[in-house]
């Protein structure tokens, strides 16, 4: 019971065994498991087609993939999205990306709906990231929380989904997945 009100601290994280994997949301600790082979190939598919579009343009932002480490804040709030952009340079070191990115995926497993859908919604609107996605192969949903602008929309895997950080010029057509 006693562990239960524990409050954790990034030291706790950096102290867990080669891997575990967790994140920790305003000191509490949640324990991931290991992704679906459909999570995967969703992720494989976002990050292939970002990654080239960015190659292609020859832009500054880069994209990471899971497991990579978000400190949104430096003392209590540890994230690993499925997938990031960061178009800030200054942000990445070799320890991860300290502060919220441009862009965040979060691939939907069955273990992660609440958080996906509420915890990390407000912790990543709060942290300024500018683009949410909450991708839900199960529901073949995409929604997308522009923060910047304000708007929220839902589409399905039949849609053609902008990119709003790249004034929609960068579309993902999830009929190719």
């Amino acid at each position: 019971m006693e562990s239960e009100k524990r409050r954790y601290t990034m030291e706790d994280i950096e102290a867990l065994p080669d891997g575990e994997r967790a994140e920790l949301i305003d000191g509490k600790m949640y324990m991931m498991g290991s992704p679906t082979a459909t999570h995967q190939r969703m992720l494989s598919f976002l990050h292939f087609t970002i990654y080239s579009y960015i190659k292609e343009k020859k832009g500054d932002c880069e994209v990471f993939l899971s497991p990579f480490s978000v400190y949104l804040n430096e003392k209590d709030t540890y994230v690993e999205p499925d997938l990031i952009i960061v178009c800030d340079e200054n942000k990445v070191d070799d320890k991860g990306c300290h502060g919220g990115p441009d862009f965040v995926a979060e691939i939907v497993s069955p273990g992660s709906r609440r958080m996906d859908y509420a915890i990390k919604l407000f912790k990543y609107r709060t942290y300024g990231v500018r683009e949410y996605w909450i991708v839900d192969t199960e529901k073949s949903r995409i929604q997308v929380y522009d923060f910047e602008h304000g708007d929220m929309k839902e589409y399905t895997f039949l849609d053609k989904v902008p990119v709003e950080i790249y004034g929609g010029d960068l579309e993902i057509d999830f009929t190719q997945v």
